[in-house]
């Protein structure tokens, strides 16, 4: 057996995982590790640290998004209404600044960039038809805009996918039974067509709803905490991420940066029935990052006691 010290979690310093991290998120995940080298490994303490540590990589994979959403906030409470420079040019600029920012900085790799762009476009598209057809409606204002649409809002979307990216690596996430890539590329173009061609035809979402269920019902996600890797049927995962987006939409509609037609005589909780909608949008935003990012088996590590 060799000499040389093992990590507490038995991981190759070199690993394939560790490569994957940007160079911000290596100098912390070694930090971490030197911090935690003395952590129980049994018991409730063992327990609670996981379960820390569980929490500091959600938020960390949150980091975009939650920037955005500070500024939404910041922007609702204390931006002026007669500033020369519109609330949502202002907010345009804040997103494009967050952008250049994580970028810089490498807290997001060239390759997860492609991925957000991605989102962006796809986002900027849905929104351009949903605020031509009246599903909702952003405050007034504003040059950087296309239409009705504010150019932030593709932010938004590319928050989900930076979240979704960086959760794939952070967690070094694994799948046990995922469905054959082609046949949910199908099953996404579908929903999103959906988002579109409910207003002129029948709306399939239940249909859809139900193909899902079938498709991922198999599937199992492995994340990995610190020492644990534990197990999550994908559906679950997809709803709880669903849940939280839909949390986020209320703070959003709270401060006024978009509203339904619902709350324009008063600010109330965002449809419950907006849950399936997301649901449904998390299926689109999970196929696009795994044709960046392609699913791979759970790998197992050894663990030193």
């Amino acid at each position: 057996m060799s000499g040389e010290p093992r990590p507490v979690d038995g991981r190759d310093p070199g690993s394939a995982h560790e490569r994957e991290l940007t160079a911000v998120e290596r100098a912390i995940d070694r930090a971490a590790h030197r911090l935690l080298a003395g952590a129980p490994d049994r018991g409730i303490r063992a327990g609670l640290v996981e379960f820390l540590v569980f929490g500091a990589k959600q938020a960390w994979a949150c980091v975009f998004g939650a920037a955005l959403l500070v500024a939404i906030v910041a922007a609702r409470l204390w931006y002026p209404d007669d500033a020369v420079l519109a609330r949502n040019d202002a907010l345009t600029i804040a997103a494009v600044l967050i952008q250049v920012v994580m970028v810089a900085t490498r807290l997001e790799t060239g390759r997860e960039l492609w991925v957000i762009i991605l989102f962006h476009l796809t986002g900027t598209v849905m929104e351009l038809f949903k605020t031509g057809v009246g599903s909702w409606m952003y405050a007034d204002g504003g040059v950087l805009r296309l239409g009705g649409v504010p150019l932030f809002t593709g932010f938004m979307y590319a928050a989900i996918g930076s979240y979704m990216v960086r959760v794939y690596r952070l967690f070094d996430l694994g799948f046990t039974r995922y469905p054959r890539r082609w046949i949910t590329a199908i099953v996404a173009v579908l929903i999103y067509l959906n988002f579109f061609g409910h207003h002129f035809i029948v709306d399939f979402r239940w249909v859809l709803l139900a193909a899902v269920v079938v498709l991922w019902w198999p599937t199992v996600m492995h994340f990995r905490v610190w020492r644990t890797t534990p197990r999550m049927p994908l559906l679950v995962a997809f709803a709880l991420v669903a849940l939280f987006i839909w949390f986020a939409e209320n703070i959003g509609t709270a401060t006024g940066a978009w509203l339904y037609p619902d709350q324009l005589d008063g600010w109330q909780l965002v449809s419950a029935s907006k849950l399936v909608s997301w649901f449904l949008l998390m299926i689109i935003s999970v196929v696009l990052v795994t044709w960046v990012y392609p699913p791979r088996p759970p790998v197992s590590r050894p663990i030193s006691v």
